[in-house]
């Protein structure tokens, strides 16, 4: 199967079928609302803003895995992101990343990108105390925490997953390079 083989629910109703995004670069993120790493959707943002026009899509998939911090109504979600950070890409419903119910599309990315590049050692350090409080982590492949991100190219092939403390300006360059 391939990243457009699957479909997500919409915040409202209906599915999205990914294969909506075929030709596009996109980075799927679970994301959520009491999270310190919340402030990332300002970073989401800007990335939308700048590169939405040459095909780059941003996949919000709020998750309440991870110390209960996306606790609201999907709609209350969309309200926070939209007054807080001036969101403007569509964030779905919520899901759940690892585990039993795990939707089907985190167990495709990570099976194509099991394992995080954190760089620098506050990240590292970060992610070391991340991983020793995850209740849902079970393997290294398994999401760790909120705002875990993966970018796919335009041919839907997974090309990179970034840990939940990369800093998303930071991963500018690389949409540059499949733009």
């Amino acid at each position: 199967m391939s990243f457009y083989d699957y479909q997500v629910n919409k915040r409202r109703e209906g599915v999205l079928p990914l294969s909506d995004f075929r030709g596009k670069v996109v980075l799927v993120v679970n994301t959520a609302t009491g999270c310190g790493f919340t402030p990332q959707y300002a970073g989401l943002e800007y990335l939308y803003e700048t590169y939405h026009e040459k095909g780059f899509e941003v996949l919000d998939l709020p998750c309440n895995q991870f110390g209960n911090q996306a606790p609201g109504a999907d709609d209350e979600i969309h309200e926070f992101c939209t007054a807080r950070y001036k969101t403007q890409f569509d964030q779905m419903k919520k899901i759940e990343v690892n585990g039993e119910n795990e939707h089907p599309l985190y167990t495709f990315l990570k099976r194509e990108a099991p394992g995080e590049e954190v760089q620098g050692l506050k990240n590292k350090a970060a992610m070391a105390a991340i991983r020793k409080i995850s209740k849902t982590a079970k393997s290294p492949a398994d999401i760790q925490w909120n705002f875990t991100k993966f970018l796919v190219d335009r041919e839907g092939r997974v090309v990179k997953r970034y840990d939940p403390t990369f800093d998303p300006k930071k991963m500018e360059k690389d949409i540059i390079a499949l733009l």
